[in-house]
């Protein structure tokens, strides 16, 4: 039996162990199964990458992790394929960069510590570079206005990408890499639709994100089923660190996010190619719209273009309507400017946040600073010929 009937037929036992409720495997007890499986897995990775050519010897490439099954399994990858054993190995320099949440997770102090400290063992065993940032305390009060579920989950991964962003400009890395499954792509393709973001689904799940321009964002994981990561970890004893999800009240209901992972994850038990399926339909999307002309027209969260024109500005204008009259009483920031700012889907995750003075610092400069460019240039518009005229001589 050649290498590739070999996994086939060591992936059928492994089912046949799951279906009875074991999955006590150890990879000893797998023989040359397990030795296909590595090989099959460690070649799925190196061939997307090979295949888009967009990682180039010599570049720097930061890693983002943040500790769970996938990212975790991306990074053991990275290992292999440096390690001096492996025939074809990958030529890129790579860095780490993980992000302490545990303030917007609700983790205590002493908490936040132990999980650090878990995630910098694990880093430092890698021998790669790593950087540890942090999502800011002051960042609580905005989490704890937001109204819905959904918008904590799109705000929280806006921010996430915000500071891997940010620390991969200062330090000079022109690729981020990060653990996207099949399983999370299929997910976040439907979710996005449902939440307005339709014209970016391309540049959200596709395998390249170049939305930002001068950093790249990459998913070598995207043909990965969530099953297959598990049991490589299990296999492979790859470390895991697990984040506790975002705190929530009684009455909060489930996020879209939630509600979708638990539709398409029941319709994959009796319908094993649905995800697959979902998965290969956003490979036929473009990423054209995704791109903003000039920074003036990108949207302040997702960074995505501003996916609105005119005409449908206005026909979408009562569904955006923000009630200030109190702020306008008082001369103080008013979110309805923001709006303007913001693509359709991030309008709507808007609407559920707080006041505008819980947004982060950068947030509101970057906003401030456009609303002044727009009000100047409204200005020059409105100046007669014959005063600009004037003013010239």
């Amino acid at each position: 039996m050649n290498g590739w009937g070999r996994w086939v037929s060591g992936l059928s036992m492994i089912r046949d162990i799951e279906s009875q409720g074991s999955l006590g495997l150890v990879t000893s007890g797998l023989g040359n199964t397990g030795n296909c499986f590595r090989e099959y897995f460690m070649h799925k990775f190196r061939a997307m990458l090979g295949k888009n050519r967009i990682i180039f010897p010599g570049e720097k490439v930061l890693l983002a992790v943040s500790g769970g099954p996938a990212s975790s399994a991306m990074l053991r990858q990275v290992q292999e394929g440096l390690s001096r054993e492996t025939a074809k190995k990958l030529r890129f320099i790579p860095s780490v960069i993980y992000v302490d949440e545990g303030a917007v997770r609700g983790q205590s102090p002493a908490q936040r510590e132990q999980s650090l400290a878990c995630m910098e063992t694990l880093l430092q065993a890698t021998g790669f570079p790593y950087y540890l940032v942090h999502l800011e305390q002051e960042l609580l009060k905005l989490f704890e206005a937001v109204q819905t579920m959904t918008a904590k989950e799109e705000l929280l991964q806006m921010l996430r990408t915000h500071l891997i962003l940010q620390t991969a400009r200062t330090k000079g890395y022109t690729k981020v890499m990060t653990g996207e499954t099949c399983t999370r792509v299929a997910i976040k393709l439907l979710t996005n639709l449902a939440l307005g973001r339709g014209a970016f689904l391309a540049v959200d799940t596709g395998f390249k994100d170049n939305r930002h321009g001068d950093v790249m964002v990459v998913r070598p994981l995207r043909e990965y089923m969530a099953k297959e990561i598990a049991f490589y970890n299990h296999f492979f004893d790859v470390p895991t660190v697990i984040a506790p999800p975002l705190p929530t009240k009684r009455r909060d209901k489930p996020s879209f996010r939630h509600v979708v992972e638990s539709f398409l994850l029941g319709l994959q038990k009796d319908f094993p190619s649905t995800i697959s399926t979902v998965y290969r339909t956003g490979e036929k999307l473009s990423a054209d719209r995704a791109k903003p002309s000039c920074e003036a027209e990108r949207c302040l969260l997702c960074l995505c273009a501003l996916d609105l024109d005119g005409e449908e500005e206005l026909a979408l204008e009562p569904t955006l309507i923000i009630d200030e009259p109190e702020l306008e009483r008082n001369g103080a920031e008013r979110k309805s400017a923001y709006i303007p700012l913001l693509c359709y889907g991030c309008r709507l995750t808007f609407k559920e946040l707080g006041p505008v003075t819980t947004l982060p610092p950068y947030v509101r400069a970057e906003a401030q600073r456009r609303i002044h460019s727009a009000e100047m240039q409204q200005q020059n518009q409105e100046v007669p010929p014959e005063d600009k005229e004037l003013s010239k001589s």
